[in-house]
């Protein structure tokens, strides 16, 4: 069973920066069995877990092992530990080729090759080792019995749709819920599957769409972080009564770290244009939407209980961790790490030099899925979660909890009394 009150998992989009939000569960698992003891090693905290992109994949994993959530956690840990950019997109000269050199030719040469070619390539890289890749990690076919047996309320994935141009909520929930729309906005409820998580996780112009089914008509869909004015939005709908959010990147300081992005003596590369770009899809909508969160539980406890009474809004408790360093500085230092091939098709955007001379690090921040940069990133979340022991103890209840299993375990006093 999930713990009460019903707390949401929200992880947010970012490629291999995703990386971080493993290192953060990992570190959370192990307050929590600290402060519970062994006991909490299967019990899921999250009644709800809500992901988009790089961070559904997460989620799902997380939601189809809800009955053993420490374990869950180490498995996601594994893999992420041991990564490497061919399994997630195809790597190797030939798959590079096929998909990024002739994208690539396709944009610069388009109207000498378009009366020829009947298939135009669709993407920068070939997301087909992912799939492989989900069949192994998410086994989805688990999760109607983990909603089922109340280990979990509900899982949500995001994606885009290329073809009405909306941004859909994909959910299943242990009870019936009323679906919602908002503007660009729509749920859909129904059992979810591997192409949810692909659809969700293709990044825009660099994985190719997914085909899905949306309220009985297909579509083309993408990354979930295209066009999510409102990341938290999901878990709120869903019934959550406090949050636990995992961002990727630096939810403090992006204007800082929009200054950082190109020299101002030089004109910005292809690479250096697409990161800004990547930061604002990824980054920019979650701090804006946890700033409205903020806002709102401001306003809300200004207002007297006779008005509280009259509005349907209602203050969410919420914990967000997010990365306490740069993570475009992190990847610069491991670009070398990246295959010869794909190194290649990058240099051409603009990408390339090593440590404080590298360029374009923000767009290689979210394709470095090699293992010296996620194990890099999952150490910083373990690192930054640990830091903030206090409040997530705080958050979750459990100091009170650990504080009543030290009150009743028995002295050694106690046990000579006769």
């Amino acid at each position: 069973m999930h713990e009460t009150p019903l707390t949401a998992l929200v992880l947010s989009g970012g490629g291999a920066r995703a990386a971080y939000q493993v290192g953060v569960l990992r570190a959370l698992a192990r307050i929590r069995r600290e402060a519970l003891g062994p006991a909490a090693r299967m019990r899921n905290p999250f009644g709800i877990i809500c992901g988009t992109s790089a961070g559904a994949i997460n989620a799902a994993a997380l939601a189809c092992h809800a009955d053993r959530f420490e374990a869950a956690v180490e498995v996601i840990a594994k893999v992420w530990q041991n990564f490497s950019a061919d399994q997630v997109y195809r790597a190797d000269s030939l798959g590079v080729i096929r998909s990024g050199a002739q994208w690539l030719t396709t944009l610069s040469m388009g109207w000498a090759i378009a009366r020829w070619r009947r298939a135009p390539p669709r993407s920068l890289l070939d997301n087909a080792p992912l799939a492989e890749l989900l069949q192994r990690l998410v086994p989805i076919e688990r999760l109607a019995k983990m909603l089922d047996q109340g280990h979990l309320q509900a899982l949500a994935v995001t994606a885009s749709s290329y073809t009405s141009g909306e941004h859909h909520t994909f959910y299943d929930a242990a009870q019936p819920i009323e679906p919602w729309q908002r503007s660009q906005r729509v749920a859909s409820p129904g059992r979810l599957t591997l192409s949810h998580l692909l659809a969700s996780s293709a990044i825009p112009f660099v994985f190719p769409a997914t085909p899905l089914q949306a309220g009985g008509q297909p579509g083309w869909f993408g990354d979930g972080s295209m066009r999510q004015t409102a990341p938290l939005s999901p878990a709120v709908h869903l019934g959550a009564q406090r949050l636990f959010i995992i961002g990727a990147g630096r939810t403090g300081d992006e204007a800082e770290a929009a200054r950082r992005v190109v020299p101002a003596n030089g004109y910005p590369s292809l690479a250096q244009i697409a990161g800004h770009a990547m930061a604002s899809i990824f980054l920019d909508a979650l701090a804006v939407d946890i700033e409205r969160m903020r806002r709102i539980n401001r306003t809300l406890a200004l207002l007297p209980d006779s008005a509280l009474a009259d509005t349907p809004l209602r203050p969410l408790e919420a914990l967000v961790i997010s990365p306490t360093q740069r993570l475009d500085d992190i990847a610069a230092r491991h670009l070398g790490a990246l295959p010869t091939p794909v190194r290649a098709l990058l240099r051409g955007l603009g990408v390339g030099g090593q440590g404080t001379q590298a360029r374009g690090a923000a767009l290689a921040s979210y394709l470095l899925f090699e293992a010296p940069y996620t194990r890099e990133l999952m150490a910083l979340g373990e690192a930054d979660t640990q830091a903030r022991r206090d409040e997530v103890l705080r958050f979750f209840a459990w100091d009170t909890v650990a504080q009543g299993r030290r009150r009743e375990r028995p002295t050694t006093l106690d046990i000579c009394l006769p």
